[in-house]
This record gives C-alpha cells, structure tokens and sequence, in this order.
C-alpha cells in the first residue's frame, strides 16, 4: 500500500486539482448563465403578461366606447323627430313673440325705467337688434352675474339664436372691426364669452342635451368660417406665443357652442386649453373639445412647468385623483412658492423690495391653495389649520415691517464732528463756483428739511470749544458767506449765556423735491403682489 501510493507521481496529483478546478468554474458559469436565462424569461413573460392585460383593458374600453356610441346614435336617430317637432314649435313661438314686439317702435333704451336690464334684453332678442343687444351687455360689465343669469333667458326669445350670437360678436370677432381710435387691449373678451356661454343652453338637444347643439346647417358653417378666420389671422399675428387670453378663450368658446370641434384641429386645441390652463373653464371647454384621451399628457405637463393648482383642475374634471392625487401636488406647489421667500431672507444682499416679494407670493400661494382645498372638498385630507397660521404670521411680519424705525432718514445727514445738524445733500451738489464755508456761523441755526427731529430745548451756541485760530483766518472768526444754493436758514438773535432757543420747531420749505422723495422711504415694499387668476 506504502509502494502504491509512492508510484503517484505529485505532476499527476497537481493536474487532478486543477482539472477538478476548472469543472467546478464551468459548473459555477453554467449556474450563473442559467439564472440569467431564467430571469431574463421571466422579465419577457411578465411583460408579454402586462401587454396582454393591456390590450385586453383597451378592447373592453373600446368595446363600451363602441356600445355607448351605438346606442347614442340610436337615441340620436329617435330623437330626430321630436327635436325638429320642437325646433318648429319654438320657431313658431319666436315669431309671434317678435311680430308683438315689433308692434312697438320704442327702443328700451329710450323707457324710463333703467333698471329693467332683463327686459331690455328680452327686447332686444325678440327683436332680433344684435347692435343694440351688443352694447346694453357691453355697457353692464359691472352687473356680469345678473347678465350670466338672464342672458340664457334672453337668447331663447331669438328667432335665431345662432345667427343673432354670431352678428352681435361679429364687431371684435374674429377680428376686431371697430377701427384703431376705439381698440383697447382685452376689453370686450370678457363680453364674448359671457354670450357664448349663454348660448350652450339654449340650443342643448331636449334629448341630448349639449352634446348635440340644435344649429342648423348654413349657420354651423358660418360659425365655421369664423372660427378658421380667427385661425388664419392668429398664424399672422405671431402665433399661439402672441395670441391674448381673452381671444384664445372665445375662440375655443365659440368652436364649443356652435358644436363645430374637428379632429384635425385637436393638437391645436390642446396647445391653447395647455396655455391658458389656469383660467377657471378650460377643463371643461377640453373635455367638451373632444380632448378626454389627452387629458393624462396635459395634467403632467402642467405638473412639469410648476402648475400644479391647474394640474388639480384638469385631473379633477376628467376623474384622474387616483392617477394624479390632489394632496401631494399641493404640498409641492406650497413647497416651491416657499423657495423665493426663503433665498430672498438668507440672502444679505437681497433688498427689502426683493424680500417683500417674495413674501407676497407665498400669501398668493396660500390663498390660493385654500381656495382649491375647500372647492374640492379636500379639508379631511389636509386641514387648513397650518396654513391659515402661516398666512396669518406672513401678515403680522408685513405689518411689523411697516411700523417706523426710532429714527428717521433726517437722523442720518447729522455732521459727526460737532453734532450739529447737516443740510440734505442736494445744498452740497451745486452747478457753478459759489464758495459753501464749511464753518457754522455763530448766529445761525439751521434744522433738517422734515419734522423726523427735533432739538433739545437747551443747548449753548456751540457744542464744542472751538479753537484759538485758523489756519486762514487767524484768531478772527471766518466770515458768513451766504449761499444763494444753499438750504434756505433762519437768524436768530444772540442770548446771553444759558439761554435756551424757542421749543417749537420752525418749519421750512421742501427743498428740491427733499421731502417728496422721503414718503414712505425705507419701508422697502413693491406695489402689491398680484394673485394667480383662477377664472
């Protein structure tokens, strides 16, 4: 046995360990291919598994999408019948409703009572005067509300809804027809709007309601000459960068009421409703574009450009809060109105017009964040509590900075060397040679150009020893040297020793704008901070 084991040569043992070596390696490399086989099998049937959940999603969507649509049109076919029945009735009722009023030659303008603005109104449409009907709405700009609330009663009187919209709007849209002497930016948008919106109700199918605007077919091609004018003109104008808010709005407005939406325009849709995200109806006008498969892509790009109450308002109209909730695009918004108000009060160079600022956008952004809390019923998810203390201390640090210092500006022009008062610094900036002495005349006295000091009741002619002599003058004293540019001053008569000069303050004359320029200095506030329109 000893023999045997002395014949193995150590070159055959040594070749043993590493061939058995090289079989554990290939094992070990084969077991790592083998899990990298096996995840990548499984990343490729989960994602074939999602794909298919997918499609299978988007089948079920379409065929519903597919089921209402049918059975839409089958109510729209149903409905045929009974809708123009109605639309004849109505024409039937409008005419005679018109023939009455024509009965009447007196204008309603021209009545004694002024305050009868919806009858004025009804006056108007019944007797189909768009001009007149034009300028009594944009005469009561300050009465929108009441005009919101008669104005769907006043169209129903037209003969012609339609027809009579489009001829009163057709003075400023789709352009503007009054001239240059009348134009003035954005002034009537507000007056187009209002009667388009007025208008919706009024031709709603009884059937289908606003899906299905009861506009006949030479008006809806009217409505859409106007509205492909207004897009021509735009693309000359500069495009959607230099379009104004008020236009864009009645545009989209227009292309709702009158039903004439089209799928080759829907990009263009969604880049106006995208740019003027923040005004209170463009959801809704979205929604009513036909933009309901676009609505997820608007909400993240309002997100990715900071506006997340805007992303709020879109995610809400079109159901998105579980894609998109609510609570946390809040706090994200409060969390970056915070970052100006915060660099602007670590930084020392920054003014207190910069500070100020800053402060008061954060008050907007407050304001604004409790409003969209309590209009989506949101205050059990994040209470008001915290902010309202917030707003309430970013109010108490505004007032306390508006109360005045201890001193004033005058306190600041005082001569360090003997105490006495200096004059502002516009008497030292003169435009020739005049000779200004630099020092004090024994006999007068001077006071600073503002009440913000006063002197001391008692207090010797100098403040100071002066010395034995001058370098110029010797043991004289200088000469009073009278500036005719100098701030205006007031002689008094010499006092024996300890006299004390009249306690009340002698008033003098604004020198050079010298008072104006200190109302309200150094309280370091900019006009106020405008809030974010939400409309």
């Amino acid at each position: 046995m000893g023999s045997a084991a002395a014949a193995i040569p150590s070159s055959l043992v040594q070749e043993s360990f590493e061939e058995l070596e090289r079989q554990r390696e290939l094992i070990t490399s084969c077991t790592l291919l083998w899990k990298e086989l096996s995840d990548h099998f499984s990343s490729l049937e989960r994602d074939l598994q999602l794909k298919s959940e997918s499609l299978r999603s988007k089948r079920q969507s379409l065929d519903l999408s597919t089921q209402r649509s049918l059975a839409s049109l089958h109510h729209r076919e149903l409905s045929i019948d009974g809708a123009v029945a109605l639309a004849l009735a109505k024409v039937d009722e409008r005419r005679d409703a018109t023939l009455l009023a024509l009965s009447f030659p007196v204008s309603p303008l021209d009545s004694n009572n002024d305050h009868d603005l919806p009858g004025k109104l009804r006056s108007f449409c019944s007797r189909m005067d768009s001009d007149g009907f034009w300028d009594l709405v944009v005469s009561k700009r300050k009465e929108v509300e009441l005009l919101r609330s008669e104005l769907p009663l006043a169209l129903a009187d037209c003969i012609d809804p339609p027809k009579f919209v489009m001829d009163a709007i057709s003075k400023v849209f789709p352009v503007d027809r009054r001239g240059a002497a009348t134009k003035s930016p954005n002034d009537l948008g507000w007056a187009c709007v209002l009667i388009l919106e007025s208008l919706v109700p009024v031709l709603a199918d009884p059937e289908l309601g606003t899906a299905r605007p009861l506009v006949t077919r030479s008006m809806r091609e009217r409505a859409r000459e106007m509205a492909d004018a207004w897009k021509e003109g735009l693309e000359q104008r500069g495009g959607i960068e230099s379009v104004k808010p008020p236009d864009a709005h009645t545009f989209l407005q227009h292309v709702v009421s009158f039903g004439i939406a089209a799928k080759e325009d829907k990009n263009f849709y969604r880049r106006l409703v995208s740019s003027f995200a923040w005004r209170r109806q463009m959801p809704k006008l979205a929604l009513s574009l036909g933009l309901e498969d676009r609505m997820t892509d608007i909400v993240e790009e309002l997100i990715s450009k900071g506006q997340q109450l805007d992303a709020i308002n879109f995610a809400c109209e079109a159901g998105l809060q579980d894609k998109f909730p609510p609570v946390p695009l809040l706090k994200s918004f409060l969390k970056d109105s915070k970052k100006g108000t915060s660099s602007s009060s670590e930084d020392r160079n920054s003014s207190g017009q910069a500070v100020g600022n800053g402060s008061r956008k954060e008050q907007s952004a407050l304001r604004a964040v409790m409003k969209c809390i309590e209009d989506r019923k949101l205050e059990a998810e994040f209470p008001l509590e915290g902010l309202q203390k917030r707003l309430e201390n970013l109010e108490k640090a505004k007032v306390e900075k508006k109360k005045p210092s201890g001193c004033g500006p005058a306190n600041k022009r005082t001569r360090a060397n003997n105490g006495g008062p200096m004059p502002p610094a516009k008497a030292g900036r003169l435009t020739n040679n005049a000779y200004v002495s630099s020092f004090p005349a024994a006999t007068t006295f001077v006071r600073s150009p503002s009440a913000h000091s006063t002197y001391p009741a008692a207090a010797p002619p100098y403040p100071y020893d002066r010395p034995a002599g001058h370098g110029v003058y010797g043991s004289r004293s200088p000469p009073t040297i009278r500036d005719p540019y100098a701030f205006p001053t007031e002689e008094v008569a010499p006092a024996a020793l300890g006299a004390s000069y009249p306690p009340a303050p002698m008033n003098y004359p604004a020198y050079g704008g010298y008072n104006n320029g200190l109302a309200g200095y150094g309280n370091g506030l900019a006009p106020g901070y405008q809030q974010a329109y939400y409309r």
